[in-house]
C-alpha cells in the first residue's frame, strides 16, 4: 500500500492525563501499522502525558488549547470550531473520539467536516447512579444526541454495552467490544522489583501490603480505601497500605488518614509510572470505585499475579471473578472489603492461588490485541462506509 493509500485516522482526546483511556489512546496512535494507517492525535497541550504525546513517532500531533475537561460553554464552542477547521484541513478517513467531552465535540466536528466514518470509544459512561437525577439526565441526553453523529461505538466491557443499549444510546449492532489493553510483558517480568520499591518507600520487606492505584477523585472513592485500611490495620497491626495517585481528594484523605491512626501505615506516593514494580510489591490490590468502564489497574494486577479486591461495578466483575481471581465488594462497604483483604493477607497461599488464576486469564487484555482489533474495525468500516447509520 502506498503512502497515499493509507487510511488517515484522527484520534481526538480531551486531555493527555494519567489514566487508562488516555494511555491507551496514545499507545494506539503510536502502534497503528504505519504501512496501512496514517495517524493523527488531537488533544490539549495541558496534561502530564502531553510531552509523551508530542514524541509519538510517525504521527501528527495537534494541540488545541481550547480543549478543556471542565464544562465551559464559550471555550467548548471555540474548541468545536477549531476541531472543524483542523479536520477540514487534515481530511481524515476516520475520526475516533474518546470519552465524554472530546466525544461530544469531536463527533459533532467530524460530521460538520464531512468525515466519512466516525468511531467513539466509551471508556465508561459519564452518567452513573451516584449523580443527582437532573445531572444524570443531562449526560444521558448529551450522549444520545452525540450518538446521531456516530457510526460505530467501542465499549471496553459488556456491562457498558448493556448500559448504552438500555439508555437508548446505541443498538447492539452499532457497538463492538474491545478490551482496554495493557502491556503484559513488563508486568510479567517484574518479579523482584517490588523489593527495591519497598526499600525506597520505607515499607518493611515482610509487612503485608495492600495497594490501590487511582486518581484521588470521587469516582474512585479513595476515602473508603482509608476506612478499609483502618479496619485491616486493627486486625493486622503489621500491615501497610500504599495509595498511588493524586487529585482533588488528597487533603480529605490526609485528614482521614490522621483521624484513623494510619499516619505511619498508609503512604500516599502521588503519581508514579513504575506500575510493574508497584504490583510486584503488593500482596493484594484494592479498588473502591463507585463506577468504572473496566479499570486498567485490574488486569495490571492480574498480569502480575496479584489477587484483587474491588467493587462490583460496571465492567469490573468481567475481570475480577469472585472467589477465583479475587473478591468483589459493594461500593462503600469498607467493612466487607476489609474482611476480604484480611483473609488474603492472613492466607498467602490462598492469595497466590487467586493471583495465579488471574494471571492465567489476563491474555484478553493484551494491548497488542487491542490495537489489532481497532485496525480490523477501521479496515471494515473503510471498505463498507456506514456514515449516518447511527
Amino acid at each position: 500500500m502506498s503512502a497515499a493509500d493509507r487510511l488517515r485516522v484522527t484520534h481526538i482526546l480531551t486531555r493527555p492525563e494519567l489514566g487508562g483511556a488516555q494511555a491507551n489512546t496514545l499507545w494506539t496512535v503510536g502502534h497503528l501499522d504505519r504501512a496501512r494507517f496514517d495517524p493523527e492525535l488531537i488533544t490539549s497541550p495541558d496534561g502530564p502525558l502531553a510531552a509523551e504525546a508530542a514524541r509519538i513517532p510517525g504521527a501528527r500531533v495537534t494541540f488545541l488549547p481550547e480543549l478543556v475537561r471542565e464544562i465551559r460553554p464559550l471555550t467548548d464552542w471555540a474548541a468545536a470550531r477549531a476541531l472543524v477547521r483542523r479536520l477540514l484541513t487534515a481530511r481524515p478517513d476516520i475520526v475516533h473520539t474518546h470519552s465524554s467531552k472530546a466525544g461530544i465535540l469531536g463527533r459533532w466536528a467530524a460530521r460538520r467536516a464531512g468525515v466519512p466514518v466516525v468511531v467513539h470509544s466509551v471508556h465508561g459512561f459519564p452518567f452513573h447512579d451516584f449523580q443527582p437525577r437532573p445531572v444524570r439526565a443531562l449526560y444521558v441526553a448529551l450522549e444520545r444526541a452525540a450518538a446521531r453523529w456516530t457510526d460505530r461505538f467501542i465499549c471496553v466491557s459488556d456491562a457498558d454495552i448493556d448500559k448504552g443499549e438500555r439508555h437508548g444510546i446505541f443498538r447492539r449492532g452499532q457497538v463492538v467490544r474491545i478490551r482496554s489493553g495493557i502491556d503484559l510483558g513488563p508486568l510479567r517480568a517484574a518479579a523482584g522489583r517490588g523489593v527495591a520499591l519497598r526499600r525506597e518507600l520505607g515499607i518493611p520487606a515482610g509487612a503485608p501490603l495492600a495497594v490501590m492505584v487511582a486518581c484521588l477523585k470521587p469516582q474512585k472513592d479513595p476515602l473508603t480505601f482509608v476506612r478499609l485500611a483502618g479496619r485491616v490495620r486493627a486486625a493486622l497491626p503489621e500491615s501497610r497500605f500504599l495509595l498511588v495517585g493524586d487529585g482533588e481528594l488528597r487533603p480529605a484523605i490526609e485528614r482521614a488518614r490522621a483521624a484513623t491512626g494510619l499516619a505511619d501505615a498508609l503512604l500516599l506516593s502521588g503519581w508514579r509510572r513504575d506500575i510493574p514494580a508497584i504490583m510486584d510489591a503488593a500482596d493484594v490490590v484494592v479498588l473502591t470505585s463507585l463506577h468504572e468502564g473496566l479499570p486498567r489497574v485490574v488486569p495490571e494486577a492480574m498480569a502480575a499475579g496479584r489477587p484483587v479486591v474491588a467493587t462490583a461495578v460496571d465492567g469490573t466483575p468481567e475481570a475480577v471473578r469472585h472467589g477465583e481471581t479475587g473478591y468483589l465488594m459493594t461500593p462503600g462497604d469498607d467493612e466487607g472489603g476489609a474482611r476480604f483483604v484480611i483473609e488474603l493477607l492472613r492466607q498467602p497461599d490462598r492469595a497466590r492461588a487467586l493471583g495465579a488464576e488471574g494471571a492465567r486469564r489476563v491474555d484478553e487484555f493484551d494491548i497488542g490485541r487491542m490495537v489489532r482489533q481497532q485496525e480490523e474495525l477501521y479496515d471494515r468500516l473503510s471498505r463498507s462506509p456506514i456514515a449516518g447509520a447511527a
